[in-house]
């Protein structure tokens, strides 16, 4: 728990030092759309696993899987299943 503490109070940190050297917000901007899509990723494979929960259909969700569904979208949600049922995992 105390790292998770120290992990936020450092990103709170680095960004006051960012914004107190008046760096350009774009790397900013490019982070929270990422955060963005990563969540909307995460909840189109909550929706997929409740949908697929009749046809045995689970992907786990995780940073990876996230990543995959939210930067790429449908065919990213695809592609996933594919490889589930491909590799049979």
């Amino acid at each position: 728990m105390n790292n998770y503490i120290f992990l936020i109070l450092g990103i709170l940190v680095l960004f006051i030092v960012i914004m107190a050297a008046g760096a350009s917000f774009h790397p900013i901007k490019w982070i929270g759309r990422l955060a963005i899509r990563l969540v909307v990723g995460a909840l189109l494979l909550f929706l997929l696993n409740v949908i697929g929960e009749s046809f045995s259909m689970h992907i786990p969700i995780n940073l990876a899987t996230a990543g995959v569904s939210g930067l790429l979208g449908i065919p990213g949600i695809a592609a996933l299943i594919v490889i589930k049922f491909s590799l049979g995992i």
